[in-house]
């Protein structure tokens, strides 16, 4: 893997806190105008399964192995976004974290959500400050509703930790219509999809810096 390549990696430890969709999602937006890869790490394979999908007009997104370690992507890649497992942690986390330039981390607004995520949290500052790592650790809001308590309460939550809030990102129906048909949510019509590009504009900002 050529030196140049920026590494996003995409992780939390909780299954279905949206891993999956911000990695596809951004894999696609960033295929406009760079070469992207995506390495699936997840024992479902949903990222992959989304690869398959895409239609030749798409611009390409390249599969990328992970073993051997580190990954295999393209030596013209410019962007390599890596889906991380559920239930990350230890070794497996020490690898990525060596690797990435930037770590984003999507938080569920939900009491059981946000426990599980201040440990991983906790334990992910502590990691990479005893492995010397210099990657940025960011967080997104998923799945959120900016007008409940919850979300008031997650905010709350995300300030107690030294990472910028990236973004917030609805629940929307557009990215099930994304996924199911080999899109990002950037590929679908503006008319359509407007709240969420607006969304999205200060995760590819930050991501991109």
């Amino acid at each position: 893997m050529a030196r140049t390549t920026r590494t996003i990696a995409v992780v939390n430890p909780k299954g279905g806190c949206g891993k999956t969709t911000i990695a596809t999602s951004m894999a696609a937006w960033l295929a406009y105008g760079n070469s992207v890869a995506l390495l699936d790490m997840d024992l479902q394979q949903s990222a992959s399964d989304w690869l398959q999908l895409r239609l030749p007009d798409n611009p390409v997104i390249h599969p990328a192995r992970g073993k051997p370690w580190p990954p295999s992507a393209p030596v013209e890649t410019d962007y390599l976004i890596i889906d991380a497992p559920a239930g990350i942690s230890g070794n497996q986390l020490e690898k990525i974290l060596a690797i990435s330039d930037r770590l984003l981390v999507p938080l569920l607004p939900s009491p059981i959500d946000m426990r599980t995520g201040w440990r991983f949290l906790d334990n992910l500052f502590r990691q990479r400050k005893a492995g010397g790592h210099r990657c940025q650790i960011g967080l997104v809001a998923n799945r959120a509703k900016t007008w409940t308590l919850i979300y008031r309460e997650l905010t709350g939550f995300i300030d107690q930790f030294k990472a910028p809030f990236v973004t917030h990102l609805r629940e929307s129906i557009n990215y099930i219509r994304a996924a199911e048909t080999g899109l990002g949510v950037a590929e679908l019509p503006y008319y359509q999809c407007r709240r969420d590009w607006q969304e999205w504009e200060p995760l590819i900002q930050w991501v991109s810096k």
